[in-house]
């Protein structure tokens, strides 16, 4: 099976995706298949932040039709912004396209979160994650709503977190724990393993890269067997 990625959404978060493929895959004993087509983060952000799904579902098929004229079988978006128009990417994709989100409310189905507090673009945090959750309540910083998001950004664009930085999503991610009864805390910007890897909190994170890399293991380890 050839995984196809969406990336560049950002730079920082597709050389995670990239690096904890090759590793994962390694420890699986199974031939990782991969390209990656580079899509631009900043146009994705405006297009979310005016809801033109349509538009980025088009721009998204572009990339899809190069990952599949190479020879990609499943594809994945990797950034959570991107998936504000997932349904309408899907529709018009010429392969599988995962669902980036759907892995996340299956986790926190089988793993008993019923409260998810988020951390992310601003689009991300001011839909509570395009609503596309149908079974999780999910919460935002409250007090440091504009600060969370302002951060992520700067870290975004730069692939570099300050201590500073880290230290604010550390305290935005408790706060939600303590003060809005969150049960864990989604990194939902892809780019924030730039403050999490190798870090300890003191709450429960779920990574979405993790999730994302570990189904896409799982696709392949699969698809081997039949």
């Amino acid at each position: 099976m050839h995984i196809g990625l969406i990336g560049g959404l950002g730079p920082a978060a597709t050389i995670s995706y990239y690096t904890r493929l090759i590793a994962a895959f390694k420890k699986a004993e199974l031939p990782l298949s991969l390209t990656i087509e580079h899509a631009d983060m900043n146009a994705l952000l405006q297009r979310a932040a005016e809801d033109q799904r349509a538009v980025q579902a088009e721009v998204f098929a572009t990339h899809l039709d190069r990952l599949a004229g190479v020879g990609s079988d499943i594809a994945l978006i990797t950034a959570i912004t991107g998936h504000f128009c997932f349904e309408e990417t899907r529709a018009i994709s010429p392969m599988a396209l995962m669902d980036g989100t759907g892995i996340i409310e299956t986790y926190c189905h089988d793993n008993g979160i019923k409260t998810l507090g988020i951390l992310g673009s601003r689009t991300t945090l001011e839909t509570n994650l395009f609503g596309l959750l149908k079974t999780v309540e999910v919460v935002v910083p409250e007090d440091r709503f504009e600060s969370v998001w302002a951060a992520y950004m700067k870290m975004a664009e730069t692939g570099i977190c300050s201590e500073e930085q880290r230290m604010l999503f550390f305290e935005a991610g408790q706060a939600m724990i303590d003060d809005q009864q969150a049960d864990a805390v989604l990194l939902a910007g892809t780019d924030l393993g730039l403050a999490f890897d190798n870090q300890t909190p003191g709450f429960r994170v779920i990574d979405v890269i993790e999730l994302h890399v570990n189904a896409l293991v799982s696709m392949v380890a699969a698809a081997g067997l039949n």
